[in-house]
């Protein structure tokens, strides 16, 4: 977790929510998600697009029988985490072609990687950042990018 993190802990705003692997359940990842910023009184664009595409992918790449993805946002002044846990921690997000949702959340997400999940998954997080806490003013280096995060 960053340091900026740290020292914000009483500001922390924390949402989960377990939910079909099934398209209807992408579509209401997306859904919960912004009627609980919107409930925060956080921004939508990004964190909804980097949302529905994280979703989406969990219930193609990580799905399993039987099994559903966990949603949760966790937010501090400036700063909204969002993360995605499916059931296959052996299907591990790249960007590359010819999809083009990680491609989408590298462009509106700070940061983003993917780490082990409870077993035997895996969690995709994504970081969005605004105001003076903010890290998309600096650009970002050409080779950072994908599971080593930003």
């Amino acid at each position: 977790m960053n340091s900026e993190l740290a020292g914000s802990a009483l500001d922390a705003r924390h949402y989960d929510v377990l939910l079909s692997a099934t398209p209807r359940g992408a579509r209401l990842a997306r859904l919960l998600a912004v009627e609980q910023l919107r409930g925060w009184g956080l921004p939508l664009d990004a964190p909804r697009a980097i949302v529905a595409e994280l979703a989406v992918n969990a219930v193609t790449h990580g799905r399993v029988a039987g099994r559903g993805f966990r949603l949760e946002l966790l937010a501090w002044p400036g700063l909204l985490r969002i993360e995605v846990a499916d059931t296959r921690g052996d299907r591990l997000p790249a960007l590359c072609p010819p999809g083009r949702g990680l491609v989408l959340v590298d462009a509106l997400a700070d940061r983003w990687g993917v780490r082990e999940g409870p077993a035997p998954g895996k969690v995709v997080w994504a970081e969005v950042s605004w105001g003076a806490t903010s890290r998309r003013a600096t650009p970002r280096p050409p080779s950072a990018h994908g599971t080593s995060g930003r």
